[in-house]
C-alpha cells in the first residue's frame, strides 16, 4: 500500500471517529456555565473603541 492509501484508511476510519468528537466539543464549548465572562466581552469588544460615530 502506497503512504496515500494508508492515510484515506486512517481519515475513512479513525480520523472521522476522532474529529467528530472534537467538533462537537469545540462547537459546544462556548456554552458551557463558566464561559459566560468571556462570551459578553467578546459580544462587547466591537464596540469597544465606539464614540458614536465622532
Amino acid at each position: 500500500m502506497s503512504l496515500y492509501e494508508h492515510l484515506r484508511h486512517f481519515a475513512d476510519s479513525y480520523g472521522l471517529a476522532v474529529i467528530f468528537p472534537l467538533y462537537l466539543t469545540l462547537c459546544l464549548w462556548h456554552f458551557r456555565p463558566g464561559a459566560r465572562g468571556h462570551v459578553e466581552t467578546a459580544k462587547h469588544s466591537i464596540f469597544k473603541d465606539d464614540h458614536d460615530g465622532q
